[in-house]
C-alpha cells in the first residue's frame, strides 16, 4: 500500500518549525555525506516544460524526487517518496505547500546562520504565496519586530498584510518605494519573478543579510552586481545548481564582480566548516535556487507524522 497525501493533508501536518528542522537536517546531511542531491533539470516541450530533481537521504532511509510540469501557468507538484532499503514506494505527496514551506525554511535557516542575532527589521520583496513562507521562516528564527513589504502592486501589499499580520508578532508595513524596504533593514529577502534587480546594493546597511530566493533562472536577476560585490560571504544551496540557473551570480561572474571560488555551499556553514559571518558589519548573501534534498527530507518528516496520525489515504499500487 502507498500513502497518498493531498495538499490539504500536507497543510494540516507541516508547520514552519518542522520545515526549518527538516531543511537544516538536509543541509547537515549534505555536509556529512549521508545525502545525495541531483540538480534540477528542465525538459522543454511544445507548450511547456517538465522540471524534475532527485535526492536521497540515507540517514532517513528515503529517496525521492519532485516532478512538475509548467504549462500555461498551471503547475502541479508531485513528490514520490521511496525506501532506500528495498526501493518500495512509500508515498505520493502533492508538493505545492511543501515546496513553499521548504523554500521559506531554507531562507530561515540561512538567516539563523548568517544574519546577526539581534536582527529586528526584515525588508521583503514580493507579496505572493512564496513570500508568505519566507516571512514566516525569518520571523521564526530571528526577533523580527518590523516587516517592510514591497511589491509593485499596492493591492497585493494590502492583501498580504491583511492575511499575514495575525501569523507573526512583527508589525507588517507596506512600502511603496523599494529603497524604503532596504535602508536600515537587518535582513532583506527577495521572492519575486523579476528579471531585473529589485533594489540597489548601495542601499544596504553594513551588517545586512540578504536572502535572494526568487531568481532560479539563468536569465533572471533579482539582485545587482553591487550587492554581490559588497557581500563578504556568498553562500548557495548547491554550487552545481547555482552555476546552471542562478542568474544573479552567473552574470556577476561574467562581469568580473566575483568568481565561483568566492562562493561556498551553505551546507558547510551549517556544519560549521565555514563561518556564516565573521563580524557584525559584514554583508552576507544566501542565494537560494531550491534543491531536491529539501523536498525529500521534508517529505520524510511529513510521511512519518502522517503515519503517526493516520492521515492521508492508503492506495493499492504495484500489487
Amino acid at each position: 500500500m502507498v500513502l497518498l497525501l493531498t495538499e490539504t493533508d500536507v497543510r494540516n501536518l507541516l508547520t514552519m518549525p518542522m520545515a526549518l528542522e527538516a531543511v537544516e537536517e538536509a543541509f547537515r546531511s549534505l555536509a556529512d555525506g549521508s545525502a545525495v542531491n541531483h540538480s534540477r533539470r528542465r525538459l522543454p516541450m511544445k507548450g511547456g516544460l517538465l522540471h524534475y530533481m532527485a535526492s536521497a537521504a540515507h540517514a532517513r532511509q528515503v529517496f525521492g524526487m519532485k516532478i512538475y510540469p509548467t504549462f500555461g501557468g498551471r503547475v502541479d507538484f508531485l513528490i514520490p517518496l521511496y525506501n532506500t532499503e528495498n526501493g518500495k514506494l512509500l508515498a505520493l505527496i502533492e508538493g505545492d505547500w511543501l515546496g513553499r514551506m521548504r523554500t521559506g525554511a531554507a531562507s530561515g535557516i540561512a538567516a539563523k546562520h548568517m544574519a546577526r542575532l539581534e536582527s529586528k527589521t526584515l525588508g521583503l520583496f514580493g507579496a505572493g504565496g512564496q513570500a508568505r513562507t519566507q516571512m514566516l521562516a525569518v520571523c521564526t528564527v530571528r526577533p523580527i519586530e518590523t516587516v517592510r513589504v514591497y511589491s509593485r502592486d499596492p493591492q497585493k501589499r494590502a492583501d498580504f498584510i491583511e492575511e499575514m499580520q495575525s501569523h507573526v508578532s512583527a508589525e507588517i508595513v507596506g512600502v511603496a518605494d523599494p529603497r524604503a524596504a532596504v535602508e536600515g533593514a537587518d535582513i532583506v529577502t527577495t521572492m519575486t519573478s523579476a528579471s531585473q534587480p529589485v533594489f540597489e546594493g548601495a542601499w544596504l546597511a553594513p551588517g545586512t543579510h540578504v536572502n535572494a530566493a526568487g531568481g532560479n533562472h539563468i536569465k533572471r536577476r533579482e539582485i545587482d552586481g553591487e550587492t554581490v560585490r559588497r557581500a563578504h560571504r556568498i553562500a548557495v544551496d548547491s554550487l552545481e545548481q547555482a552555476k546552471l540557473e542562478c542568474g544573479d551570480l552567473v552574470m556577476a561572474v561574467e562581469e568580473g564582480i566575483t568568481a565561483w571560488e568566492n562562493v561556498v555551499e551553505f551546507a558547510d556553514i551549517v556544519a560549521e566548516n565555514v563561518p556564516g559571518r565573521e563580524s557584525p558589519d559584514e554583508i552576507t548573501l544566501f542565494e537560494s535556487q531550491g534543491i531536491s534534498i529539501w523536498d525529500t527530507v521534508t517529505a520524510a518528516y511529513v510521511y512519518k507524522l502522517a503515519q503517526a496520525r493516520g492521515a492521508g489515504q492508503q492506495i493499492s499500487l504495484f500489487d
